[in-house]
């Protein structure tokens, strides 16, 4: 959750290759990075990230984090230097926290999240942290496959999340 709710936050949509991407900023950083297909439901689940914020459609306001998110996806090993506001609960803040430190083109099973965590946790729950996750790209939770290497589940879609993990391997 956002750590800043009365705050404004400024939002605006940049176009991919693996779709729109909404970007939105607050005082405290980005606080939420979501990708789908229709402008419409991705302002209703930036409404439902950050429910208290008052929410201002500001392309302008966001251009510079929109380009470094647009880079992100085109060149996963470029550093993009985004300020994020990560709020969540203190175990969804551990697993985000592994999930940054997972290397582009490697991904890491659920099980193997949970076993490197302080906070314990199962494999289950580590997969409710990432189904959390409202800063896409930024916190990788698309770097995280079954214990079989299988790809499952993935908040914006399981194609999109292949998508993104060819993307880092041909990076």
């Amino acid at each position: 959750m956002f750590s800043h709710p009365t705050q404004p936050v400024r939002y605006g949509f940049g176009t991919t290759e693996i779709g729109l991407v909404l970007v939105a900023v607050g005082s405290a950083g980005v606080a939420s990075i979501l990708i789908g297909d229709d402008r419409a439901r991705l302002r209703r689940d930036l409404h439902s990230a950050i429910p208290n914020a008052t929410l201002i459609e500001d392309q302008a306001a966001i251009a510079g984090a929109l380009a470094q998110v647009e880079r992100l996806i085109a060149d996963p090993r470029c550093h993009a230097d985004l300020r994020l506001n990560i709020g969540g609960s203190d175990a969804e803040r551990a697993v985000w926290s592994a999930l940054r430190a997972i290397p582009v083109g490697e991904t890491r099973s659920y099980g193997q999240i949970a076993r490197t965590l302080s906070v314990p946790m199962t494999a289950q729950e580590v997969g409710a942290a990432c189904a959390a996750n409202v800063i896409a790209l930024a916190i990788p939770c698309h770097r995280v496959v079954k214990a079989d290497g299988g790809i499952s589940g993935y908040r914006w879609g399981v194609a999109r999340k292949r998508r993104l993990l060819q993307i880092e391997a041909a990076a």
